[in-house]
């Protein structure tokens, strides 16, 4: 049997399993515990090594399994919880969840995942705050809209100066990280010869779905959570329904579907035909998006731009 560790990650330790005879370890979450974990785990070369995505607590782990040229995947904490209460155990420790994801690796026969270059991560780091200030520059929007006081309405004001600033250091910052990484500068090319995407939603595609140009037709959809789930059961057909995936993409995907319904050839036609055949806008523009992203995938696997 394939030698299979499961992770648990917290922010300030590891548990590690190993499925085939049971040992357990526990180190700290940072650069001397991950080499401990390392030399735990050994150098066998078919190890596969189950994770949950923790966002930043496994991202130095991650780190160090790449650079050891370890073979990892990294799965959904709510697939692995589910996972978890299929098989009957209702108990959660880190130990206890440890060893479930290595049996989780084993029963779906889990694939290793490419490691990320390290660039991405200090990209996503970048992304991850931008999106945070555009969170806080909405909500002292709102705020001042509604404000009286002479002194909020100014601290407000200095507020929105102070992030449309930071907001705008972040944007240089993605574009020149992006336009030294020779691979990215060249992907961003081919995103923005599409109608609709700008550079920074193409490197925000690149950032939030690093799989994208390798992936089939069906699979980039999926992954984005664009792709209709059939809802039937014996003579019952529901409605087929999107569900899923990647949220954070699909938000930054859908003003660039809104514009390329106006400016892209192909996707207003696309668009036309959906409404006059009924469905709603809502609907129509989820087509487009879902086309928008397969495309993207489809000129990425191929290395040309959109013609």
């Amino acid at each position: 049997m394939q030698k299979i560790i499961g992770i648990d990650v917290s922010k300030d330790k590891l548990d590690g399993f190993n499925l085939p005879d049971g040992q357990h370890v526990q180190v700290t979450n940072d650069a001397k515990g991950h080499q401990a974990l390392l030399r735990w785990i050994g150098k066998e070369l078919d190890t596969l090594i189950v994770f949950e995505a923790t966002g930043a607590y496994h991202r130095k782990l991650e780190i160090a399994l790449a650079g050891a040229s370890s073979l990892f995947v990294k799965v959904n904490p709510k697939q692995a919880r589910r996972f978890a209460q299929a098989t009957g155990r209702l108990a959660k420790t880190d130990r206890v969840d440890a060893a479930m994801l290595a049996r989780m690796g084993l029963a779906l026969n889990l694939t290793p995942q490419q490691p990320h270059r390290k660039s991405l991560y200090d990209l996503r780091d970048l992304l991850s705050s931008r999106r945070a200030l555009i969170k806080d520059q909405t909500a002292a929007r709102t705020r001042l809209a509604t404000a009286d006081v002479l002194l909020i309405k100014q601290q407000l004001k200095n507020r929105l100066a102070q992030i449309a600033c930071d907001i705008g250091q972040i944007n240089r910052e993605m574009l020149a990280r992006a336009s030294s990484d020779d691979t990215m500068s060249r992907q961003v090319k081919i995103l923005t010869s599409i109608p609709g995407i700008g550079v920074l939603t193409a490197i925000t595609i690149l950032i939030d779905m690093p799989e994208i140009g390798t992936l089939d037709n069906k699979q980039v959809a999926s992954l984005a959570g664009l792709a209709p789930v059939s809802q039937s059961s014996g003579k019952w057909q529901g409605k087929e329904r999107i569900q899923g995936g990647r949220a954070m993409l699909r938000r930054a995907i859908y003003m660039p579907a809104l514009v390329a319904t106006r400016v892209n050839p192909d996707m207003k036609a696309k668009y036309q035909q959906l409404i006059s055949a009924g469905k709603e806008k809502k609907v129509a523009l989820t087509a487009i998006m879902r086309k928008l992203i397969v495309l993207a995938n489809a000129l990425l696997r191929k290395n040309r731009e959109w013609v």
